[in-house]
């Protein structure tokens, strides 16, 4: 425990006083303290002035990043046929139908991306409560509801994020490791920023990107200035 305190006060007296960096400063700073035993991920939140729980301001997309992930996705796909026989062809992880549904319904959810043939959708109806909360239903607006089940298998295995404003209105995700150049972890960022400000909904008013931040997954966290991430500087 001492250790770990050590490494946390360190890296707590780093990120101190400093806030509204460049996205170049922010990135330098998360990755260099990022000393857990294992690859972080370097993790992106932002609060938009957005308030989801109307329709018309509710934000949510998908982003290829530039230099993928670092992490192993999992992909669950619920088809039949020729098209269950395209997912396993395209690397999905668990293809299935009713047997998958009630795989899930047990409690077993192995994967962290689930497509679904429009077909399906009886059937992945019936999971909303479970997959709802977690991110995982199937949806046609960021593309997992579609019968091009290869393109969306290989779009997710390929760094494909998805981002969905929450209550609050905070858009989060993973944008790589800590393990990553600093230069390719500052192009993901811009590119999730650049699809999340794409993604400015209609009922949208004033500021709509108000903070944005960055941290490791045990470091702490630095605000960025928002006209550096933008690129409106």
């Amino acid at each position: 425990m001492a250790k770990h305190g050590k490494r946390t006060t360190a890296a707590r007296a780093a990120f101190d006083g400093k806030a509204n960096l460049s996205v170049a400063e922010a990135i330098a700073l998360v990755k260099g303290n990022a000393n857990a035993k294992f690859d972080e991920t370097v993790e992106i939140a932002m609060q938009l002035g957005v308030d989801p729980r109307h329709a018309d301001q509710m934000v949510r997309g998908t982003v290829t990043l530039p230099n993928g992930t670092g992490k192993t996705v999992r992909v669950a796909v619920f088809a039949r046929g020729d098209k269950a026989d395209e997912a396993r062809a395209a690397g999905a992880d668990i293809v299935g139908a009713e047997d998958l549904m009630e795989t899930i319904q047990g409690g077993t959810i192995d994967f962290d991306r689930c497509i679904a043939t429009p077909d399906m959708m009886a059937i992945v109806g019936r999971l909303g409560k479970v997959l709802g909360p977690r991110n995982l239903m199937p949806n046609p607006r960021v593309g997992t509801v579609t019968m091009d089940v290869k393109e969306a298998v290989e779009a997710a295995k390929g760094g494909q994020v998805q981002f969905k404003a929450e209550k609050a209105g905070v858009v989060h995700a993973g944008i790589g490791k800590a393990s990553f150049s600093a230069e390719q972890l500052q192009e993901n960022m811009r590119a999730f920023v650049d699809a999340v400000s794409k993604a400015r909904p209609t009922g949208a008013k004033g500021t709509y990107m108000k903070k944005i931040a960055v941290s490791s997954t045990m470091g702490p966290g630095v605000t960025v200035d928002v006209a550096s991430a933008t690129g409106n500087t």
